[in-house]
């Protein structure tokens, strides 16, 4: 038996089906976090975003075309979401992001990767917003350029300037930390 692809479940949501919506939110809650959280840097934040997506897809279910794919429109929501957090805050915190420190490092060398992974978001979190919304798209989860232009509303060709203009700022705000 062939699973329900998220494109027919989110037709069934339309027809007022909130099984399929719920299933929806099970496919999809842990990566709406994880992308919300990488944006935003902040664990509750990234839920509230998280959760305001699903309502956003709940509310938008009858008039949703299957033109894109519904990852794609999904992201779309998310990332907007995000990005409008983001303005709105000015300046994004990054408490204590969890990142794993090799554990086979001394004592020192985890303090200075723990310091050098806060100094890599601190550069990450003083992008554009769009800048930023590229990079995560690009780099943490793999969307093309494609994806990454139908999220945003830019083309292809502006992803590519943004991820470049991203990755240059990036380079000059972390070229202390590349290893000699």
């Amino acid at each position: 038996m062939r699973e329900t692809t998220d494109e027919e479940l989110m037709q069934a949501v339309a027809g007022g089906d909130l099984e399929a919506f719920n299933e929806l939110v099970l496919r999809h809650q842990d990566l709406a976090w994880k992308l919300a959280y990488r944006f935003l840097g902040d664990a509750i934040e990234a839920e509230d975003v998280a959760q305001e997506s699903f309502l956003k897809i709940l509310e938008a279910a009858p008039r949703y075309r299957p033109t894109a794919t519904f990852r794609t429109y999904f992201y779309r929501i998310l990332t907007h979401l995000c990005i409008d957090r983001v303005r709105k805050k000015q300046l994004t915190s990054i408490d204590d992001i969890p990142e794993a420190i090799d554990p086979s490092l001394s004592q020192d060398e985890g303090l200075i990767e723990k310091e050098r992974q806060d100094q890599i978001h601190l550069a990450l979190d003083a992008l554009p917003p769009n800048q930023k919304a590229a990079m995560i798209l690009r780099h943490h989860d793999g969307l093309s350029y494609a994806e990454i232009s139908q999220i945003l509303g830019v083309t292809p060709k502006a992803v590519e300037g943004l991820i470049s203009r991203a990755g240059a700022s990036l380079q000059a705000r972390l070229s202390h930390l590349q290893k000699k």
